[in-house]
């Protein structure tokens, strides 16, 4: 029998307006964006609907207004009777998927990515960190030159998103030196991204060790699906395993291939990414194609579904 994934993006996909037509469309996606403007204490509906993209990108306010954004979709699919069988997020989006699997409330998820945000801004000074994506990079080269490029600073994978993609993190002039080596290995190319902080690298170390206490204080429950976790692209099904996964994702890379692998090895053949945009669906295509993917991120998205 096969089985549906739903999946749930991270941050990058954010834009001004999002989830906006939802909004207005559905009184449950709605409601979402009510319970986050109460839980923040602030607006924050307008700021997801009406930006200015400047404060859209700030980290403290992208993971809260991507979990809202993908929260409120989730809602609709749900309220539609729509059900998975697996669900799994990318970075930040793995708590919007422990939302949806009911372990996590929203009003406490959406403070908790919010002080996320906050902490990994303050990990690390402005200009001291980067990420860059290293496409098409010949197989078994990526180690060798993260060892080269690192000179006592910190460089390594960050994002292990596809064959052809890998993010990696770390020191600027480390990521810099190993775009570099990869370029000259042979890596078609070579893109630093306009990211805040160098995530999912060693450098985040400061902000895991703030998180966990408010990860500790945080009431989790066990999942009604099973969640496929970054940290070890493995199943997970119980309250401590999900509050682990969040703890230790912070320093660590999003093992997005394995977790793809794993779906279909699980008889996973349609996935829905539930959220705003379709990075996921790219590269889920480019992992394994037999694998469908769909979206569902605003109202005129449900009769693309074909469900």
């Amino acid at each position: 029998m096969s089985k549906t994934v739903f999946v749930f993006p991270g941050q990058g996909s954010q834009f001004a307006g999002m989830g906006k037509r939802l909004a207005e469309a559905h009184s449950s996606a709605r409601r979402v964006f009510e319970e986050a403007d109460e839980a923040l204490g602030e607006d924050f509906s307008k700021l997801c609907w009406e930006g200015p993209e400047e404060e859209l990108k700030r980290t403290e306010n992208t993971q809260p207004a991507m979990l809202t954004a993908s929260v409120a979709a989730w809602r609709v699919v749900e309220e539609k009777g729509l059900r998975p069988d697996y669900v799994a997020g990318h970075s930040l989006g793995e708590y919007s998927a422990l939302v949806a699997a009911g372990s996590l409330d929203f009003s406490t998820a959406v403070q908790l990515v919010r002080k996320r945000g906050q902490y990994m801004q303050e990990a690390v000074p402005a200009g001291v960190g980067a990420m860059s994506a290293i496409l098409k990079l010949p197989e078994d080269k990526l180690e060798a030159i993260l060892s080269e490029a690192a000179q006592g600073e910190v460089v390594s994978a960050a994002n292990l998103n596809s064959p052809d993609q890998i993010v990696i993190a770390g020191h600027a002039g480390a990521v810099a030196r190993a775009g570099e080596l990869a370029k000259a290995a042979g890596a078609k190319r070579v893109i630093p991204l306009p990211v805040s902080a160098p995530f999912h690298c060693a450098l985040m170390k400061p902000a895991q060790e703030r998180l966990a206490a408010d990860l500790d204080a945080t009431e989790f429950r066990d999942l009604a699906f099973p969640l496929i976790n970054n940290w070890q692209a493995r199943e997970i099904r119980t309250a401590s395993e999900a509050r682990r996964g969040l703890f230790e994702q912070v320093p660590n890379p999003v093992r997005w291939v394995e977790t793809v692998c794993h779906l279909s090895d699980r008889g996973v053949t349609r996935a829905i990414e539930v959220g705003p945009g379709a990075v996921l669906c790219g590269l889920i295509r480019s992992i394994q194609p037999a694998i469908e993917c769909k979206r569902f991120g605003e109202a005129a998205d449900w009769d693309k579904l074909g469900v």
